[in-house]
């Protein structure tokens, strides 16, 4: 079973956002992959040329938002 969940790590300590389905005392793996978001996941998959901040900026913009048209 593979489980993909957020977590935020405090004081030592690694909280997974929501309670997982697992045995007390189980045994696993963990692979740590930081969150990034859809700007940083998706930049390079366009033909945009400029620098990877505006990108982000314009993409974070809410002026640019194609929800606030509808």
């Amino acid at each position: 079973m593979s489980l993909t969940f957020d977590a935020v790590y405090e004081n030592g300590v690694l909280k997974p956002a929501e309670t997982l389905p697992l045995q007390e005392h189980e045994k696993v793996r963990v692979t740590i992959e930081p969150r990034v978001n859809w700007v940083d996941r998706t930049f390079g998959m366009t033909k945009w040329t400029g620098d990877h901040e505006t990108l982000r900026r314009l993409a974070e913009d809410v002026e640019f938002d194609p929800q606030e048209d509808a």
